[in-house]
Order: C-alpha cells, then sequence, then structure tokens
C-alpha cells in the first residue's frame, strides 16, 4: 500500500475511533456548586407568579420558590427576568440555568427541554364581557381576541378557533394592558391575569370556559440528569413538608392539588 493510501487508512480509522469514544455530558449541579451562584429565570409579569411589589422589588408564587430553591442548594440566587415567549429559548441557549415560570409541561416542549415533576398548577380559560355569548370556540369566530405570543394559551386558541381574530401580545403585563385600555375585550390567559384585568376594568371579565388545567414544571437543559433528580426530589420534599403549597397558596389563595407531584 501507498504511503497516501496508509495515511487515507488511519485517518478513517481515528474518526471511527473519535465517532465512537463517549461524549462528555454537562453537569449543571456540580457547576452550580462550585460557582455558589445559581441563575433561574422566571417570567415577570405574571400576576401571582411574577411580578414587582410596591418597593419595586420582585415577588410572586415563582419568585419566592426560586429563592426557597437557591438556599436549598446552597448558592446565591441570580434571578433571570425574562418574557414569556423567551422561556424555552432562554433554557435552550443556558442564559440560566433553569428556569421557574409558570411553563406548562407539554409534549411539544419536552422536544426542545427537559421538565421536572409538575411544581404547580394553572387554568387557561376565555374570558368576556357578560354580554358577550360565549361558551366554546365556535363562538370566538369573526371575535377579536387577545392573547400573549408562545403560550398554550396562543396555541389553543390558534389551533381551535382558526377564525377569530387574534392578537398577540409579547408578555402578560401587555395584555393586561390592552384590556384595560379596550383594546381587546376577549382574552384567552389564566384566571389570575383575569383578575388583574378586572381591577382597572368597568366592563368586567367573566370566564366563558375552561380551555385547559395546565400542569406546571421546572424546565431545564436537555441530559442535565443530575439537576433534574436534585429539582424531582426538592419538589417531592417540599410538597410533602407543606412548604411548596403554603409558598403557593399566600399568592394563589388556593391549595394545590393532592396528586400533584403523581400527575
Amino acid at each position: 500500500m501507498t504511503l497516501t493510501g496508509l495515511l487515507k487508512v488511519a485517518a478513517a480509522a481515528a474518526a471511527l475511533w473519535v465517532a465512537a469514544a463517549p461524549v462528555a455530558q454537562a453537569d449543571s449541579l456540580d457547576d452550580i456548586k462550585a460557582a455558589k451562584k445559581v441563575r433561574i429565570a422566571v417570567a415577570m409579569g405574571v400576576p401571582l407568579f411574577a411580578f414587582v411589589d410596591d418597593k419595586l422589588q420582585p415577588t410572586g408564587s415563582d419568585v419566592e420558590t426560586a429563592k426557597m430553591i437557591a438556599k436549598d442548594l446552597g448558592v446565591e440566587l441570580e434571578l433571570v427576568q425574562i418574557t414569556n415567549a423567551a422561556r424555552v429559548p432562554t433554557i435552550q441557549t443556558r442564559k440560566a440555568d433553569f428556569l421557574v415560570a409558570d411553563l406548562a409541561i407539554t409534549d411539544e416542549r419536552k422536544k426542545a427541554v427537559d421538565f421536572t415533576i409538575p411544581y404547580a398548577t394553572l387554568s387557561i380559560v376565555v374570558a368576556a364581557p357578560a354580554g358577550e355569548a360565549i361558551k366554546d370556540y365556535p363562538d370566538l369566530a369573526g371575535k377579536r381576541i387577545g392573547v400573549t405570543r408562545a403560550t398554550v394559551n396562543d396555541t389553543l386558541v390558534t389551533q381551535n378557533a382558526k377564525d377569530a381574530d387574534i392578537v398577540r401580545f409579547e408578555d402578560d403585563a401587555t395584555l393586561i394592558t390592552a384590556a384595560v385600555s379596550g383594546q381587546v375585550d376577549i382574552v384567552s390567559t389564566q384566571a389570575a391575569v383575569v383578575a388583574e384585568m378586572n381591577k382597572n376594568r368597568t366592563e368586567k371579565l367573566e370566564t366563558k370556559f375552561v380551555q385547559r388545567e395546565l400542569n406546571l414544571g421546572i424546565a431545564l437543559p436537555k441530559g442535565e440528569t443530575a439537576l433534574k433528580t436534585w429539582l424531582d426530589d426538592w419538589i417531592k420534599t417540599h410538597f410533602a413538608d407543606g412548604s411548596l403549597n403554603a409558598t403557593f397558596k399566600k399568592f394563589h389563595d388556593r391549595d394545590l392539588p393532592p396528586d400533584l407531584v403523581t400527575r
């Protein structure tokens, strides 16, 4: 065999060896502990879950849950404040270690990120003034309805109310402003957001129908097995001792479902 032929064989063998070699897996849990800091993303502007209080400080059930997690990890918390639309991209690009941001566990999202077991729930509803005769999706035909972009709300209305005039807003805060100012009188959102709208609306909105009850999970990058296991165990522990429910009830005035962690 010529020298050129031998070099080709050697190169091919080297390529096969590299392909067969095990790929080093990331271990964010060790990295977090080594850095003594955890970056947790929250979607700000979501009533009850993550919002700014009268002292201009972030608060809400998601924010307080993030603080509890950081404390139990024994590290400093860096709160990464994002919009709803940025939730999955933030985890995919690892701009945060994980995300506690009222993100519903769906099959489509599972293709992009990993989820823990549920840590909370929410109901998605269609709400409108009392005079609107709306009982289901077909009744939205030709009607103007506001949704927050890149949410399950957006997906459900898009799929089931194809003849509706759908107006998409970048976050819940903008949707609330639009509903209060009269830009939209029909919305697809969660009950807590509707309550926030009604604080400043003359013509109150009422729930017309419940679209879906959603399980919310902590989202993290694909393949972070150790971190996911730690977070799953953390949720089970704090659900069992009542502290997770207490934090949720403080803001939402309701208990978490008794079967939450087995869903």
